[in-house]
């Protein structure tokens, strides 16, 4: 039993984090929405690669290790994947962004983006290219690389080769995500990138020369009569250790799974749960943290996959082995909302962490705008807030049309964090804009 003078101690002690979190929120400063992108609002029904698609998305956001910043999206006109550059004071880079994808012929989706840590020009994209390959499901994961910090790319290169329809992250059989799919880049060249099929295999690569060459896909989960595995999620230590989590399907009260590698990748230990509970856990973010702590941000739903969720945060002190027990971030939700889905996490060099999650409103729920949390210790996450300028005014709900697995949150070394979101609004317009602010 604790003292009173014990309970008033920590009593003052949690007082004194939370204030600290707090000052950090009042302290940060949003610069005025930056448009990146914008187009029309067409979506004609799905006739595959024929369809009429008119519309800007699936934006994605990667600082560089110089302090720019690389911004990804989709226009759903040109079936391209296209990318800008930013200075690290918010000036484009380019002219005239540049075409990564080149598949005029097929769409490209939900694109990803790693810079190398050590190679200030090197940045790897990875995509979902809707490639019919034969199956009923069409889907490839598609990757190129830029020498150049995002000038050009080379040609792209088809990961997967497979007729399951990569890069879906199925619910059920009738209900998914695209965008199932990720990637993360080490030192010395390491590359690695997962995703996942229809029927549910979760597929690892791996590259040690920066991307230049990969292994052969490495099966991880998800081989039926398993559970589907769905939204991949990885991150790389300093140290190399590789951790990838991801969610289950099938499963109306699935919990996030893990996988761990400690030689680079070549081999992982069996799966594991990080945290068992009641509800629908789902689309993890992981990351490790300057002292090797692993972070884990994920949805948890009051029931099934389709109830409203909240935003829960763990870590673990020995790389993934055993999780502390979960916390949930994204309490009290803003005046209008009725749940909190999709997290990203990010980490700055003072071990600052960031998340931010989609608001979903109405029925049946969709997102509105983002939220945000800031944990000054690694730990405890102060009060969440709405971004500012993060809803569009023109009443379109966030991107993606094609699911919500994005990659919409990068936090730089220095606690300059950058947001991008889209909205599409059907027969009006589309948008893909960028948010920032610093942590001070």
């Amino acid at each position: 039993m604790f003292t009173g003078e014990c309970c008033g101690w920590r009593a003052g002690l949690v007082a004194c984090l939370l204030a600290a979190a707090a000052s950090t929120w009042a302290d940060l400063h949003w610069r005025a929405p930056q448009e990146v992108s914008r187009g029309s609002g067409e979506r004609g029904p799905w006739r595959q690669n024929e369809s009429r698609y008119d519309f800007v998305d699936d934006p994605a956001a990667a600082w560089s290790p110089r302090g720019e910043l690389a911004v990804a999206w989709v226009d759903q006109r040109r079936k391209a994947v296209l990318l800008q550059r930013y200075s690290a004071d918010g000036k484009a880079l380019l002219s005239v962004p540049v075409d990564v994808s080149r598949q005029p012929a097929t769409f490209s989706w939900l694109p990803r983006l790693a810079w190398a840590p050590d190679a200030a020009g090197r940045l790897h994209t990875l995509w979902q290219e809707i490639i019919f390959s034969g199956g009923s499901h069409g889907g490839e994961i598609l990757y190129a690389a830029s020498d150049d910090g995002g000038q050009s790319f080379a040609t792209p290169v088809n990961l997967s080769r497979s007729k399951q329809g990569d890069g879906k992250g199925r619910i059920n059989r009738d209900v998914w995500h695209n965008g199932s799919l990720d990637i993360v880049a080490a030192p010395d060249g390491g590359v690695f990138a997962a995703w996942t099929e229809y029927d549910g295999r979760l597929w690892f690569t791996r590259s040690r020369d920066g991307g230049r060459e990969f292994s052969p896909p490495l099966l991880v989960a998800g081989d039926p009569p398993a559970r589907p595995a769905r939204a991949p999620a990885l991150a790389v230590s300093r140290s190399g250790a590789v951790a990838l989590a991801w969610a289950s399907g099938d499963d109306p009260a699935g919990d996030i799974q893990m996988a761990l590698s400690g030689d680079g990748g070549h081999s992982f230990e069996a799966p594991r749960t990080v945290a068992v509970t009641p509800g629908y856990s789902d689309a993890p973010k992981v990351a490790f943290d300057g002292t090797g702590m692993l972070h884990v941000v994920y949805a948890e739903s009051r029931g099934g996959p389709f109830d409203s969720s909240s935003i829960r945060h763990l870590r673990s002190d020995n790389g993934g082995r055993s999780f502390g027990a979960p916390r949930e971030i994204s309490h009290p939700l803003p005046p209008g909302y009725a749940g909190a889905a999709f997290p990203a996490l990010g980490i700055d060099g003072h071990g600052r962490l960031v998340a931010i999650w989609e608001l979903m409103r109405g029925s049946p729920a969709r997102p509105y705008g983002l939220a945000i949390a800031i944990a000054e210790d690694g730990a405890h996450f102060g009060a969440p807030q709405l971004i500012p300028g993060s809803v569009d005014p023109g009443g379109g709900p966030n991107g993606s049309t094609q699911g919500l697995l994005m990659s919409k949150l990068a936090v730089r070394a220095d606690g300059e964090i950058a947001v991008v979101n889209s909205a599409v609004k059907v027969g009006s317009h589309s948008r893909v804009w960028l948010l920032r602010a610093s942590l001070p």
